[in-house]
């Protein structure tokens, strides 16, 4: 009896800092997703789509989609992709990737 005890006892010791570590630790957040995933494979209209939207481009984050709607608003809509592609931060190889995605309605 005395023998069970102690090698329960232990037991408990040596598996405590890992059963704190456990509960002590959050469960990992599930983040909401930084690109929309209904319209990474819809098209979207370059000319109309806000900086939210334009994070379905592929290679496009925050900054460049926020670029997106600033170079949009100071030079007027877009009419092709190479003038998409003189948005600073946008190069061929984004504009390659999401040429079958963009649209200019």
């Amino acid at each position: 009896m005395r023998l069970q005890a102690f090698v329960i006892s232990t037991l408990l010791l040596f598996a405590s800092p890992w059963l704190h570590a456990e509960a002590a630790s959050p469960a990992p957040a599930v983040a909401s997703p930084s690109k929309p995933a209904a319209v990474s494979s819809a098209r979207i209209n370059i000319n109309a789509a806000d900086a939210v939207t334009l994070l379905g481009l592929k290679g496009v984050g925050e900054k460049k989609a926020q670029a997106i709607v600033a170079y949009r608003k100071s030079k007027g809509p877009f009419n092709s992709l190479e003038q998409f592609e003189a948005v600073p931060g946008i190069g061929p190889s984004i504009v390659a990737k999401n040429k079958n995605v963009i649209v200019f309605r």
